[in-house]
């Protein structure tokens, strides 16, 4: 069963711009990974200052293969591991992960 994990990723105002680059020059680094079905990075669009990057996986088991995935690792590695060259500060002044099934709804309107 397709299981829904979205991040909310609070942002100051003014680095919202950043958080979108930061994930634009990452965009296809988990899409090969077994049981992904689709990522997508949602803009506040009504003042808030929390993003959400929300991702659909075939199951529980799947999402959790790639938070422990080598590829996982090195997309939130720390200066340490970068060999010494620093890390880029943090964007987000605060996130947290949200887990959702699919409940409902309606198909998409195909062209």
């Amino acid at each position: 069963m397709t299981i829904v994990k979205i991040n909310a990723i609070t942002v100051p105002a003014d680095s919202g711009d950043e958080l979108a680059r930061r994930f634009a020059a990452r965009a296809g680094a988990v899409d090969d990974q077994d049981g992904f079905e689709g990522f997508e990075l949602l803009q506040p669009a009504d003042g808030r200052t929390t993003w959400l990057v929300v991702t659909r996986w075939r199951d529980e088991e799947a999402f959790q293969a790639w938070v422990t995935s080598p590829a996982f690792a090195h997309g939130h590695r720390s200066a340490a591991e970068r060999g010494g060259n620093p890390a880029p500060s943090p964007v987000g002044v605060h996130s947290e992960v949200w887990s959702y099934v699919p409940a409902g709804g309606s198909d998409p309107k195909l062209p």
